[in-house]
């Protein structure tokens, strides 16, 4: 038999309806257990989590079925308080499943801690300039000691003790220079 007889005999036309037959079956076998396993049509709001401490978080999303898991800590925000939620994902308002997870981003309890750089030797603008780059605020109780040089750094003090470099204070801390005064 040659293949053109047998692509006008009734064997094939049945093999072809079986064939598309046994698809659509397939199809709508496979549509109706993705709607079962996947829960279609159902939809949660995704609760706002900003501001909330953990366990606030937790309670909030064990009522609604939900999981978090957190991905991160931000820089501090002093906005906020400490160890709750600065970003989410999902966005509030959003809609997911139950059992989904959502990502928080947590807000740490203080600064990250920044090394004292070595400014002996330099002058009040450039030490000023520098303290201010990495995060620091400079003070304006400054101290004056006897030496050669106007506003050149001799030092620095944080909360009235005298700090060298190397040594770790929190971000956003206040330190005071030791200044020459150009008297000598």
């Amino acid at each position: 038999m040659s293949i053109v007889n047998f692509i006008k005999s009734k064997t094939f036309f049945k093999q072809i309806a079986i064939a598309v037959v046994g698809l659509l079956l397939f199809v709508f076998v496979l549509k109706f257990w993705l709607g079962v396993t996947t829960n279609h049509n159902q939809k949660i709001q995704v609760p706002n989590l900003h501001k909330m401490s953990l366990a606030d978080v937790q309670q909030k999303l064990e009522e609604l079925d939900l999981d978090f898991i957190v991905i991160d800590s931000a820089s501090f925000n002093p906005d906020y308080p400490k160890k709750s939620v600065i970003e989410q994902t999902p966005e509030a308002g959003g809609f997911v499943k139950e059992q989904r997870k959502i990502y928080l981003t947590l807000n740490p309890s203080k600064y990250r801690d920044v090394s004292i750089p070595d400014l002996n030797g330099r002058t009040k603008r450039q030490a000023t300039s520098h303290l201010r780059s990495i995060g620091f605020k400079v003070g304006e109780n400054y101290t004056w000691v006897g030496g050669i040089g106007k506003n050149v750094v001799r030092g620095l003090k944080y909360k009235g003790k005298r700090i060298k470099a190397g040594d770790k204070l929190p971000k956003n801390s206040v330190i005071d220079l030791i200044l020459e005064d150009g008297n000598r």
